[in-house]
């Protein structure tokens, strides 16, 4: 059973393909769309697969007080190795809070060790290519960012350090990591999987989306549209390696 959380407040950049996808990739799957004000399945059950988009600053708040009566379930479903999806600037969430510019924040869920900070005025937008260790193989990955902020780990506001304690997600090779001129991207922590990547990720990816469905149980199964989802992505790739091509914009 795959859960969908909030899909009225995460319908930005495409990224709510990302479940259809999965849906359309999935034999007789279950999907749940649960909306803001009801409770969540995982807080009963143990879905499949949860997933969380994209959505505005403002949808950012709301979200966050929705899940913060469950953050001890969210914990024990990721120790457990429950499959999180997390895209976009949802990954924030399960920070420890959003600052904004006026010294103000937005309290998130404290899993993990980063904080992001707002900076309104300055939207990055860019392509984003780096690699996936899958563990036998590296995959490839394709994308773009647009946000209006970007994560911090804790130890570096402290230390004045890089830190690259928080697993990322990503490698990255070309654009921001989880900030610019970092390459630690996104945070992989059993199968939690959250990026700022944007796209849809899964198909922007189909060698990523054949990884996940494994992770679901779907063996060898092929992705919807595959070989035109592979054409595109060569396409891309060969277009994100090139240096002609601009990388912010």
């Amino acid at each position: 059973m795959l859960e969908v959380l909030y899909p009225e407040l995460c319908n930005l950049f495409g990224d709510a393909m990302n479940a259809e996808y999965l849906r359309r990739a999935l034999p007789e799957p279950e999907v749940v769309k649960t909306p803001l004000k009801t409770r969540p399945v995982f807080a009963d059950s143990q879905p499949d697969l949860v997933y969380l988009g994209s959505m505005t600053e403002s949808g950012q708040s709301l979200a966050a007080a929705a899940l913060t009566p469950y953050r001890e379930r969210i914990q024990e479903l990721i120790d457990s190795g429950t499959v999180f999806l997390v895209t976009g600037n949802a990954l924030e969430l399960f920070g420890t809070h959003i600052e904004n510019e006026d010294g103000s924040r937005v309290d998130a869920l404290g899993l993990f060790g980063f904080h992001a900070k707002r900076r309104m005025m300055r939207r990055y937008n860019s392509i984003y290519l780096g690699t996936f260790e899958t563990g036998d193989q590296t995959l490839d990955i394709v994308g773009f960012k647009s946000q209006f902020s970007h994560s911090y780990s804790e130890e570096t506001v402290s230390r004045g350090e890089t830190d690259d304690s928080l697993p990322p997600l990503f490698r990255t090779v070309r654009g921001a990591g989880r900030k610019p001129r970092q390459w630690q991207e996104g945070v992989r922590v059993n199968n939690f999987i959250g990026t700022y990547v944007l796209g849809p990720l899964l198909i922007l990816n189909p060698p990523f989306a054949r990884y996940l469905l494994g992770l679901l149980g779907a063996g060898d199964r092929e992705p919807p549209y595959e070989q035109a989802a592979l054409a595109a992505y060569q396409a891309r790739l060969k277009e994100f390696r090139d240096p002609k091509t601009g990388e912010e914009y």
